[in-house]
């Protein structure tokens, strides 16, 4: 692959380029007059068509210290290819961009359209980007805070993907009242953004997440899920993330090893508790665990709110999980901290816990 390959048909906010020069000089005016979320897309587009092999790219940090990593450009083009195939979206594609461009999810919604001739609009990576726009998007791609303020205009949406974080209960029910086709997907930066897919919502509806072409899944010792994908990785990616392995393209994810709580000698994942929490706890929240002299570890619930009264129907919340799964204890925090992608910082949320009950 030709590092700086453009296709012809691609444009940027209703601009053609003539030429991968002429996007250059675009994308330099992005990057001197632009706002932040223009200059991330001018600074990406360049380095995207500069001589390097490869890019660098910084993890968001909400399961760790965020870290630059470097992504080979025949890797990232092989990625962009193959969500393209995967999603039958060809060259005219119109398509929307309103994540941050400082991370992968945002560069590869810009990959895929400089390489594959998509229309493409910008919109800053707000709660509602869709609000601004009268027409209809063939393709776009959101966190799930985004999805949720933008229910009543998803509707100018054919696909739409969700990354970067789980999608409730909650919100996939309200998904299936949407004309939309809506997938959730799986990957990391590592991954070069997602690797497999699960259909929301119409007849497809799943929990099982599909690999995308040209990729394998095993399993590690403890239940972690592996990836084989020759075509975006010289090697094979060991994950964190426990999963039920339905088949060499199949699984269903459980939660995080590292997340994993043993309560009294019982193995639970806090993504499942979350899962089933969600239904009825409308604030955000995570579940996690402290020490217990007779458990080891105990379940407890961390709540965003300055509001006691929120607590008083969790009892009713906490009908439809085991004795093993319920918290033993709840703490509110007024704020949570957020990364830019919208996740919630656990680490930084119990470092602000500490300092409260000191």
């Amino acid at each position: 692959m030709k590092p700086s390959l453009v296709h012809p048909k691609f444009k940027l906010n209703g601009e053609a380029f003539l030429s991968a020069e002429v996007l250059k000089e675009r994308a330099n005016y992005l990057v001197e007059n632009g706002k932040d979320d223009e200059t991330a897309i001018g600074r990406f587009i360049l380095e995207w068509l500069n001589d390097n092999d490869f890019i660098i790219v910084k993890t968001s940090g909400s399961t760790g210290v965020p870290k630059e990593i470097k992504l080979h450009k025949k890797h990232v083009f092989n990625s962009a290819e193959a969500t393209v195939t995967y999603f039958d979206l060809k060259e005219n594609t119109k398509a929307l961009l309103c994540l941050p461009s400082e991370y992968i999810a945002g560069k590869m919604i810009l990959v895929r359209a400089m390489t594959a001739g998509w229309d493409l609009y910008t919109s800053a990576p707000d709660k509602n980007p869709l609000q601004d726009f009268n027409d209809a998007f063939d393709f776009t791609a959101m966190v799930p805070y985004q999805v949720f303020h933008s229910l009543e205009d998803l509707h100018k949406v054919k696909k739409l993907i969700i990354g970067g974080g789980s999608v409730s209960n909650d919100l996939e029910h309200q998904l299936q009242k949407q004309p939309t086709q809506v997938f959730a997907t799986y990957g990391m930066t590592e991954t070069i953004s997602h690797i497999a897919v699960r259909p929301i919502n119409g007849k497809e509806k799943s929990k099982v997440f599909a690999a995308l072409p040209k990729v394998n899944f095993s399993q590690t010792e403890n239940g972690c899920l592996q990836i084989q994908a020759p075509e975006i990785s010289e090697e094979i990616v060991i994950t964190n993330d426990v999963v039920e392995l339905l088949s060499p393209t199949s699984f269903m994810f459980l939660g995080r090893i590292d997340n994993m709580i043993n309560t009294g000698g019982v193995k639970v994942h806090p993504e499942i508790i979350e899962e089933k929490l969600s239904l009825r706890i409308k604030q955000p929240f995570f579940i996690t665990s402290e020490k217990d002299d007779a458990l080891g570890e105990r379940v407890i619930l961390i709540i965003e709110t300055d509001k006691i009264e929120v607590l008083e129907n969790f009892s009713e919340a906490f009908q439809n999980i085991s004795r093993y799964e319920k918290p033993r204890k709840i703490y509110t925090l007024s704020n949570f901290q957020y990364t830019e992608t919208g996740k919630i910082k656990r680490a930084e949320v119990l470092k602000d816990l500490e300092i409260i009950n000191k």
